[in-house]
């Protein structure tokens, strides 16, 4: 009995020893690796109005452009339906964020289609937001054009 109990207590131990928790693996990068001439182009897709929603995939974006490195890696955020409340003056809960990540060179693509279907001119958009005529065909003309979509 107290060799079972010696047993179990050096097993406890073991397992909560710092040595054998699990250990990060780092991301193998495929080829061709991004450099500065052929960086990752990386679109994400932000359709829901709720500002924590909104943030969390600013966070993401900005994990993803810690990884490669701003040289290495072209991100899009393309906002349709609620979504371009997040890029709208007077509307916007997080425009300040929207204007910290387009300082990082994250461009922000809103859907035409989804501002005149609010009634809202382009001119309602903060600064530096792109407009195009429709959200999803952007989306999918970048993905044939060799972008990855991201709708984390």
């Amino acid at each position: 009995m107290a060799m079972k109990r010696a047993v179990l207590i050096a097993l406890a131990l073991l397992i909560a020893s710092p040595a054998a928790a699990a250990r990060e693996r780092e991301t193998e990068l495929a080829d061709p690796k991004p450099s500065i001439d052929s960086p990752r182009r990386i679109v994400v897709s932000l359709a829901e109005a709720d500002p924590a929603r909104a943030n969390a995939v600013f966070s993401n974006v900005i994990n993803i452009q810690e990884f490669y490195g701003p040289d290495r890696v072209e991100l899009a955020i393309v906002l349709y339906g609620p979504g371009v409340r997040h890029v709208l003056k007077g509307d916007s809960q997080v425009a300040e964020r929207v204007a910290s990540l387009r300082a990082y060179d994250i461009t922000f693509i809103a859907c035409g289609n989804t501002l005149e279907s609010m009634g809202r001119p382009h001119d309602d958009l903060l600064e530096g937001v792109e407009v195009v005529k429709n959200g999803l065909p952007e989306i999918v003309e970048k993905v044939l054009a060799g972008w990855v979509h991201l709708k984390p």
